[in-house]
């Protein structure tokens, strides 16, 4: 890359993609402190922060706040059935829809009242699906994780208009132990927009929907379900994906990624042909971070409160890394990691493409503290950091050139 114009030295280009810190800062806000320290380094600096996520909870915040969108509010039900209110977001040309699984499925929704995973339903989430299709949406993207479901999406398909049968004809009540009883699905009442949108459905496991790997076996327990409830809840995602393929003729009972989510990819990649994808590069994508690269960047800031092995795993640090060594225009950028703690070993962290990885935290500290002071350390890490970059490269050189 080349340091100078025909009007001599360009700015440092900086691209700060940093997730957010939990309990302490939201991805702009770690992001906007990252920018600060950068610009207090070298004011001259052009600097673009793109809020990321992994494709979890606050994905839609994040790409709400990176389109420049509000969030949307809406009334549904938690995965118990009690009126709710959950966030979703609209891109603002209405094009793109991105919903939560957690929103109005999820675990802390329903924390307060005993564990009940044979009747836990994804319905509310459907409701939030619809409002995006009746909204105009060509593609939703749902991402999944954080949900208190095991019903194999059931429930949003319900929503979307779809019946779950008994042998009798008549409609099964929501949740996943009701699929034992399941007979058939009747699609006849399908959202008319269903079938026509582009599903993307952010994943990050490969669990298949059934057996000892699969969603009530792996993730059952975790959403209070014991050995008879594993049981009664695997052998109604079986008889879902039998169902399925039934009256669609597509089989989803070993498709990697099914699993997850309490198996909520099933019935929308049967009947909607949903896509599953690694949510951190679907989230970055969206947020705009390749466009971004493709402008030339010398420095690259991301990071998360903790940056361990499960970092290098398809999360935000793997995600960012991996777009930049994508990118020939950023291709030579330095790619370093700003965290509340960093655990991964620095030889993975290099086999990721990952320069360097430095903690906000300047020797033994609460965490507390930590979290109280986040945003001011975050800043002074960034600045030290740059300064670095700007001294190695020289005097009006960007790193790299």
């Amino acid at each position: 890359m080349s340091a100078r114009t025909s009007g001599g030295p360009r700015p440092l280009r900086v691209v700060v993609a940093v997730d957010s810190f939990k309990g302490s800062l939201s991805t702009r806000e770690a992001g906007e402190a990252v920018a600060a320290g950068v610009r207090a380094a070298d004011p001259t600096a052009d600097v673009a922060v793109v809020p990321v996520a992994d494709g979890g909870e606050g994905t839609a915040e994040c790409l709400a706040d990176a389109w420049g969108a509000r969030l949307r509010e809406s009334a549904t039900t938690d995965a118990l059935g009690r009126p709710c209110t959950a966030a979703w977001a609209l891109s603002p040309d209405g094009s793109t829809a991105v919903v939560e699984i957690a929103s109005a499925s999820g675990l802390p929704g329903v924390a307060d009242l005993p564990a009940r995973p044979r009747e836990a339903t994804t319905l509310g989430t459907g409701a939030l699906l619809v409002e995006a299709l009746d909204a105009g949406a060509q593609e939703v993207v749902l991402c999944l994780g954080g949900s208190a479901t095991t019903d194999g999406g059931a429930g949003l398909l319900a929503a979307l208009g779809a019946r779950f049968l008994d042998d009798a004809g008549a409609d099964l009540p929501p949740g996943g132990g009701a699929l034992a009883r399941l007979a058939r699905v009747d699609l006849s009442g399908l959202h008319p927009r269903a079938r026509g949108v582009r599903w993307r459905l952010a994943c990050d496991v490969t669990n298949p929907l059934l057996g000892p790997r699969g969603a009530a076996a792996v993730y059952g327990p975790q959403k209070g379900a014991d050995a008879d409830d594993v049981a009664a809840l695997d052998d109604g995602l079986a008889r879902l994906a039998r169902a399925l393929e039934e009256a669609t003729g597509t089989a989803v009972a070993d498709l990697p990624g099914c699993g997850a989510a309490g198996g909520a990819p099933a019935c929308l990649v049967a009947v909607c042909g949903a896509q599953l994808e690694p949510g951190a590069p679907l989230v970055l994508g969206e947020a705009g971070l390749p466009q971004l690269l493709a402008r030339g960047a010398d420095l690259v800031l991301t990071g998360e409160g903790s940056c361990d092995a499960q970092s290098l795993q398809g999360k935000v640090v793997d995600g960012v890394a991996a777009a930049v060594r994508a990118e020939p225009a950023s291709a030579a950028a330095a790619v370093v990691v700003l965290a509340g703690r960093v655990d991964a070993p620095a030889a993975d962290l290099a086999a990721a493409g990952v320069h360097a990885a430095f903690s906000i935290a300047q020797g033994a500290a609460p965490l507390a503290d930590l979290q109280r002071d986040a945003a001011e350390l975050l800043a002074d890490l960034a600045e030290r950091v740059t300064r670095l970059v700007v001294r190695s490269s020289g005097p009006g050189r960007p790193a790299g050139a």
